[in-house]
């Protein structure tokens, strides 16, 4: 009903196109398309403000705020609370819904008499019920503060275009989001700011811009650095792949790995020091580093600052050693790119980037399948692959905002057992680790939403078809694991199946490790 209401008086404009509409003279009306089915709806959305990320940086305190959006603006701003949290009046709250249900009454059933005479009544009255009954459950749920189903009934709603529901929750999740809260305040922050740059169209123009305003590279290396620390997810996936690698060229004289999105070149330093205590010798090591420019940006510096570092270390700990820089984006690598030498065993590595790479459902070119494809001729001994656990790619609007919210709630659950609430760079780490993250998943569509994951049954076909066979990680990669996650806390949970390593935050797998030949 409201979705009709809304677009009802845009079509009466002379030759005005729903499906490729654009801006209206009036600010508070935006052009919408390809949420969930691809039919294009007009958004009414007020000045009401709202949050969003492209903001500058956020520095912490001990009072809990809320983040606010305006899609004309771009700061992020907040209302402070109390030391103690977020505070709820459920009176006033109730009061105040008891108040727009009785106007959502009055206008499904007041005077519009002309509107309802198009329709049968019975249809009418039984389309104007559900709608009311949708709101008095939702009236049920936000005193409570059930973020998570009021996040879910605003996705829902966005999804339909149900843009006077839509609207009245942001409203009511604007009242109970914090960065400084607890783990699903946090998220429902950054989720909130990606339903609203989803409804204003703005998602295009807030993933660039973020891209543009960087943090001082040290800056961000250190809260990537202390994500790594707090968290065992990426030293899962690290060690995983080393072992299988190790493994597999414990024989082997020279060895030769790719690695397709090298990053600082940490992964490589206890595996050159492995093998540096080889029994009868390290082997010759070369490592092929590929690249793209927001690495570079991250490390304050090109490939060549990654070589000399791992040289370095090779040269300490007396292992013959040589680096090989790729500095162009994985998708336009090429064979010839490489530098396949003849008797180097190969091992390829890909840690945490192939869900970024384009496939069939984005791409004509499928860079996702033709890059294993290529891997596959180069012969390599052993493949690796580590990636988050969650299904985000070819998923439509809804479904793959219910799947984000459940995987990343495990996440930022999983930090504030670590890195307390109260801790000044914790916001920061979040805000530029996995917010812009969260916001891509949910706002962005097309070749600009990169973050495309797919569960590991999902790449163990993909492998498959390219002509992989699975590579069982040993039991000394298990236990080595095992041992890890002794220093972290006992809610985190590791499993095998399917020839995979699953890494999990009590019943959730996170991060699936898995090894191919």
């Amino acid at each position: 009903m409201s979705n009709t209401w809304y677009c009802q008086p845009l079509r009466k404009l002379e030759g005005y196109s729903l499906q490729h509409c654009q801006p209206l003279n009036s600010p508070q009306v935006w052009s919408y398309s390809n949420i969930a089915n691809g039919n294009g709806c007009s958004i009414l959305l007020s000045q009401d403000r709202f949050c969003t990320l492209e903001s500058s940086t956020l520095t912490a305190d001990h009072s809990a705020s809320t983040v606010s959006l305006s899609p004309n603006e771009s700061s992020l701003s907040h209302t402070d609370y109390p030391a103690g949290g977020l505070q709820i009046n459920e009176e006033e709250d109730v009061s105040e819904l008891k108040h727009k249900l009785k106007e959502l009454e009055t206008v499904m059933f007041g005077p519009d008499i002309d509107f309802l005479e198009t329709y049968d009544d019975s249809v009418a009255t039984r389309l104007a019920s559900a709608e009311i009954d949708s709101w008095r459950q939702l009236m049920e749920v936000i005193p409570r503060g059930d973020l998570k189903q009021l996040l879910t009934a605003c996705a829902k709603a966005v999804s339909n275009c149900d843009w006077l529901m839509a609207q009245w929750l942001m409203s009511e999740l604007r009242q109970l989001v914090s960065v400084s809260g607890a783990p699903v305040q946090r998220l429902g922050a950054y989720m909130l700011e990606g339903l609203v740059a989803l409804m204003s169209t703005s998602g295009s123009s807030i993933n660039k811009s973020l891209k543009l305003r960087e943090l001082a590279s040290f800056e961000l290396l250190s809260y990537m650095h202390m994500l790594y620390e707090v968290c065992p997810y990426f030293k899962f996936g690290y060690m995983s792949a080393n072992g299988a690698i190790a493994e597999a060229m414990k024989d082997e004289n020279r060895v030769h790995i790719i690695d397709f999105q090298i990053g600082q070149g940490s992964q490589w330093i206890p595996l050159i020091q492995a093998f540096a205590a080889r029994p009868g010798g390290p082997p010759h090591i070369r490592i092929t580093g590929v690249d793209d420019i927001t690495s570079a940006y991250a490390r304050g510096g090109g490939l060549n600052m990654v070589g000399r570092r791992l040289a370095k270390l090779a040269q300490a700990f007396k292992v013959p050693f040589t680096f090989h820089a790729v500095a162009v984006p994985a998708c336009e690598v090429r064979a010839e790119n490489l530098g396949i030498r003849a008797g180097e065993a190969m091992a390829v590595n890909f840690a945490f980037m192939l869900h970024r790479m384009a496939d069939e459902s984005v791409s004509t070119e499928n860079h996702r399948d033709r890059l294993l494809r290529m891997v596959k001729g180069l012969n390599p001994k052993v493949v690796t692959l580590v990636e988050h656990e969650l299904n985000t790619n070819t998923a439509a609007f809804y479904p793959r905002f219910v799947e984000a919210l459940d995987y990343y709630t495990a996440m930022f659950e999983s930090i504030d057992v670590t890195l307390k609430r109260e801790h000044k760079e914790r916001i920061n780490v979040e805000q530029h680790c996995l917010a812009r993250d969260v916001v891509n998943i949910i706002a962005c569509e097309g070749a600009e939403r990169v973050e495309r994951h797919e569960p590991h049954g999902k790449w163990r076909s993909r492998f498959t078809m390219a002509g992989f066979s699975p590579n069982p990680l040993s039991s000394l990669v298990n236990a080595t694991i095992k041992t890890l996650l002794q220093n972290y806390c006992d809610r985190y949970s590791l499993s095998e199946r399917d020839g995979a390593l699953f890494l999990g935050w009590l019943n959730r797998d996170l991060v699936a490790a898995s090894a191919w030949k």
